[in-house]
């Protein structure tokens, strides 16, 4: 059964199985890895915090997005690609139709962001 609201907890539960999509995927789960190593433990709460915060508005996140990730070397906009179609694969599995475009259409934000500071366009919708 697909969750027909978002939460807090429910966001989190989504945190975890995407990443473990993203650890397992051949192009993301290296760059994840180089930086993160093997435990993620305090990432996927900080995720679940991001999230929670530009889904659900809660303000509980604190930290610098765009420049952490503008460190990161070796991004191609193939790994946008993957990410956004690993993303709305486990929204879909996970939400309902309303909540899963509602979470599609942040991630394609935070998507579009991160492509400008790479790449000075955005590669990928």
């Amino acid at each position: 059964m697909k969750y027909d609201t978002i939460t807090r907890e429910n966001i989190q539960d989504l945190v975890e199985q995407f990443y473990r999509a993203v650890r397992q995927d051949d192009a993301l789960g290296p760059i994840f890895t180089r930086v993160l190593g093997d435990d993620w433990t305090a990432h996927l709460e900080k995720l679940g915090e991001f999230w929670s915060t530009i889904v659900l508005g809660t303000r509980s996140f604190h930290g610098n997005v765009y420049g952490k990730h503008m460190q990161l070397a070796g991004i191609e906009p193939e790994h946008f690609r993957r990410w956004l179609s690993l993303f709305e694969k486990t929204v879909n599995r996970l939400f309902d139709e309303a909540s899963a475009a509602q979470f599609m259409l942040m991630a394609h934000r935070v998507a579009a962001s991160l492509q400008l500071g790479f790449f000075g366009k955005v590669e990928v919708q």
